[in-house]
């Protein structure tokens, strides 16, 4: 279960929720906690996760070690600061910040490099899913984000399928929408890593939908929004 706060929460609110959460989930070791922050409150957050089970994660970063790139982050800073995992690729990334395949492939292998667990995010728009073209772009997404990745490195890559028509509109993908796309994703991959990849889906995930959701043979976990802000609904999800 991986919380994508997004642009949310200061460094204290971070610390406050990690140990608020800490005592509740102490005995929980089935499933990955992750809770990925904006990057000013990454420092508290993983300080407040040391010897707990959680894991912490940023939102982005960039492909360079150092340089000159005002106003980037890059796996180096991250790693000093207590990150195991990075979201690379997300919608809102696409959406508003000109993220493309392209990066996503490049961020990727700097996160690899680094031993940063990367999570990369694929998924289609409203006009898309009503234009049938959902698996074309799937497939295109998918071939771009992971050119010149092999088995060795599969092992450490998560991927998350955020249907973005299904995000902040009111439309929800059902159970058995999201499972299609998730098993279409699976069947893109290496057929002898594909099952021991992680898919994530991140379309909506809530206390109300999320047993239906795990239950999908192909759905391995939630990458989540909203009900990752709040210490009692995150505990929903993961102790569905």
């Amino acid at each position: 279960m991986a919380g994508n706060w997004k642009m949310y929460k200061t460094p204290t609110e971070a610390a406050d929720f990690v140990k608020a959460l800490a005592p509740q989930v102490k005995d929980v070791h089935d499933k990955t906690m992750l809770l990925c922050a904006p990057f000013t409150a990454l420092q508290k957050l993983s300080d407040a996760a040391v010897g707990t089970n959680i894991a912490v994660g940023a939102e982005n970063l960039y492909w360079e070690d150092e340089g000159a790139f005002t106003g980037e982050v890059s796996a180096p800073m991250l790693k000093a600061v207590g990150c195991t995992y990075v979201i690379i690729g997300h919608s809102e990334r696409r959406q508003y910040f000109g993220e493309t395949d392209a990066t996503v492939n490049k961020k990727l292998f700097a996160a690899l490099k680094h031993n940063l667990l990367p999570i990369i995010c694929v998924g289609e728009t409203l006009a898309q899913r009503e234009g049938n073209e959902t698996f074309k772009v799937i497939e295109t997404q998918i071939n771009g984000a992971f050119q010149g990745v092999t088995n060795s490195h599969w092992t450490s890559i998560i991927i998350a399928y955020e249907p973005v028509w299904a995000i902040g509109t009111g439309k929800t993908a059902t159970p058995a929408q999201a499972q299609e796309v998730h098993a279409f994703i699976r069947k893109l991959l290496p057929k002898d890593v594909a099952n021991d990849i992680r898919i994530l889906y991140g379309g909506s995930v809530k206390p109300e939908n999320v047993k239906e959701l795990m239950g999908q043979p192909d759905i391995d976990g939630g990458l989540v929004g909203g009900a990752a802000l709040k210490v009692d609904s995150y505990l929903k999800l993961i102790k569905y």
